[in-house]
């Protein structure tokens, strides 16, 4: 009787999984060998090439450094003031305006396609990777493996690394040359694995969606990311404000239910930050205060949602606006 092979790979690779899952003692924690094993047994049972899988894996090995840094993350409060300091510095802002003025023809024409404003584009490139100069040397499958090995956040750890073997089988990118940051964000837009399947973008056509080195690619993923989530061309990301003495900050927040009109907040004496009447403009904000009533306060509009869902730290999102207004205004 003839035996389908597809399914007879698939049968093969279930029942060495469940060697591998109920052999020796379940109450000790398995070694990383033997979790790595697990892992190739259900990257192949998911549609994943047995050879290329074990290619993958072969140079893979427990790297202490990224367990040290995802646990070690900074606990030090620092203020908004500082953190734009370091992030937006004069030759960051003097290096972003120049290299938009270099990428013109090609970012007119992302901005047009995607609706999504090219100095944006610009200041996420700036803020994720300096415009491409770090994009972490770490190997990818390497990080992704050992932070779900380390347990605690195993499954979205694993759902990143179906996704990066997925990456490379496609061809997007060498395993030799498949690195990245040591939580596994890639490239000059620092996309997990995950988001690189759902955003990346091949531009030029060439038949890879490469984030790394092609700069088009990386302009259009970053703008498509954007659109998808719900960018607006038709609004900015918002606006610093002043508020009146004994505000009510109760209504300070990004939860959808605390946004209200500008006409409504003016009505609660918020005001542009030199004192002016805020625009008479249909528009609905949120209104953030990072550091608390008595720091910097911004009513912020539906497109900085959209930035919080690439990083849902305000911090970040006040940074990739605040760069693309000095964009905005030549340095």
């Amino acid at each position: 009787m003839l035996v389908d092979r597809g399914i007879y790979k698939h049968a093969t690779a279930l029942l060495s999984l469940l060697l591998v899952m109920f052999s020796g003692n379940s109450y000790a924690k398995k070694s990383f060998e033997l979790y790595v094993q697990e892992l190739k047994q259900e990257a192949v049972l998911k549609g994943h090439d047995p050879a290329f899988v074990d290619t993958a894996f072969s140079t893979v090995n427990y790297r202490k450094s990224a367990v040290r840094a995802d646990k070690n993350q900074p606990e030090t409060k620092i203020t908004l003031d500082t953190y734009l300091a370091t992030r937006v510095p004069d030759w960051k802002v003097k290096q972003a305006v120049q290299l938009m003025a270099e990428n013109e023809q090609v970012l007119d024409i992302i901005e047009q396609r995607y609706g999504v404003q090219k100095r944006f584009i610009v200041a996420l490139w700036g803020n994720e990777s300096n415009f491409g100069k770090y994009m972490g040397k770490h190997p990818v499958l390497n990080s992704l493996t050992t932070l779900a090995y380390d347990g605690r956040r195993e499954d979205f750890f694993k759902k990143q690394i179906f996704a990066a073997l997925t990456i490379a089988e496609q061809g997007h990118i060498k395993l030799e040359e498949f690195v990245g940051s040591w939580a596994g964000a890639m490239g000059q837009t620092q996309f997990m694995p995950s988001s690189f399947l759902n955003y990346a973008i091949d531009f030029d056509g060439d038949g890879k969606k490469d984030i790394w080195s092609n700069k088009a690619d990386v302009f259009a993923s970053i703008a498509n990311y954007l659109k998808s989530e719900g960018w607006s061309q038709q609004l900015t990301w918002g606006r610093q404000v002043k508020l009146p003495t004994n505000f009510d900050g109760d209504t300070i927040g990004l939860s959808w239910q605390k946004m209200q009109t500008l006409e409504q907040w003016a009505a609660l004496g918020v005001t542009r930050h030199n004192g002016k009447v805020l625009p008479n403009a249909a528009i609905k904000a949120s209104l953030i205060a990072p550091d608390g009533i008595q720091g910097r306060v911004y009513l912020v509009y539906e497109n900085f949602h959209t930035l919080m869902k690439w990083n849902r730290s305000s911090y970040f999102g006040v940074s990739v606006s605040y760069l693309s207004e000095r964009i905005k205004k030549g340095f």
